[in-house]
């Protein structure tokens, strides 16, 4: 169903290209400009403001650190990029050459780990900028999106149709994708450690359970290219609908909730739970969109034993 409670806030020229967002450790909104080589900052209520990089240098994800910095991908540049709440920038230099690094997040042992797209590897960056690379067992498996659960990181292989699994030591492992030809993308762990993923290419859903178990959940719009995806602290996955001009949300139960953007065709990318609760989305197009929740919520986990 469609529902209301949605506002947009111009934070750019249309041709900036706001891409993924997060919630900073200042409490503001921090995005990537992947057209312009920007990285921006919102408080929600006050005016935005942003930092320059180098213009061709397409920051794409972008992620807090352990050290109260934000970190990010530079997908053009082949580099990754820290940036202090304060606006200080410095940039690190990848050893394998164009490798395309588009996914980051911080993992449990205190470095950010990212993805090669054109190198078919996870990259480990620790705080003092010393990068450790891990080579898939498969060529063209395109990792995309890196998400944190427990004492791992998982990823999604937008090409080679699976999500796969990397220990702290760098022990992957693989898991296929019921759908073929699914192209996975975004990828976000919940608080019972379900693992929930966009298929931007089937137009579904999917969600791995604790148990191992992967259920798809087909979109009402099959056509409407889910791409990011983030959990809220009920459990609840919220995603972006890119070519469907939507932000949808899916309780663990697979019931589903879309609603519509104001702007036509604004083309929503990153999504984030903001510093105030709401739920909030990169729109290429240029401007931020705020969400409100109002879907029912998981269940608590049930506790288990390990």
């Amino acid at each position: 169903m469609t529902a209301r409670g949605v506002e947009e806030y111009a934070v750019s020229d249309r041709d900036s290209g706001p891409y993924a967002i997060t919630t900073g450790p200042d409490g503001a909104l921090w995005f990537t400009m992947v057209h312009s080589g920007r990285i921006g900052r919102l408080v929600p209520g006050q005016e935005p403001t942003s930092h320059r990089l180098a213009p061709d240098s397409g920051p794409t994800v972008i992620s807090n650190g352990p050290d109260g910095a934000l970190w990010f991908t530079e997908y053009r540049a082949h580099r990754i990029g820290r940036i202090t709440t304060a606006g200080g920038v410095t940039e690190f230099a990848l050893p394998t050459a164009e490798c395309g690094p588009f996914g980051i997040a911080a993992g449990p042992d205190g470095a950010l780990w990212f993805t090669e797209t054109a190198a078919d590897r996870i990259g480990r960056i620790a705080t003092d900028g010393t990068v450790t690379e891990y080579p898939l067992s498969r060529t063209g498996a395109f990792p995309s999106a890196i998400a944190a659960a427990g004492d791992a990181m998982w990823f999604t292989m937008n090409q080679a149709n699976a999500i796969g699994r990397i220990g702290m030591g760098g022990d992957i492992t693989v898991h296929e994708l019921p759908t073929e030809a699914a192209a996975p993308v975004g990828i976000a762990v919940g608080p019972d450690e379900s693992v929930w993923f966009t298929e931007i290419a089937a137009g579904q859903i999917g969600r791995r359970a604790p148990d191992g178990r992967i259920t798809e959940y087909p979109l009402p719009d099959r056509s409407s290219r889910p791409h990011a995806v983030t959990t809220d602290a009920d459990g609840t996955a919220w995603f972006t609908e890119w070519g469907g001009n939507r932000v949808g949300s899916i309780t663990c139960e697979g019931s589903v909730t879309v609603h519509e953007l104001p702007t036509p065709a604004s083309e929503p990318h990153g999504i984030t739970v903001g510093p105030d609760g709401a739920l909030w989305t990169a729109l290429e197009t240029g401007a931020l969109a705020r969400v409100l929740p109002g879907t029912p919520a998981c269940p608590p986990p049930p506790h288990t034993e390990t």
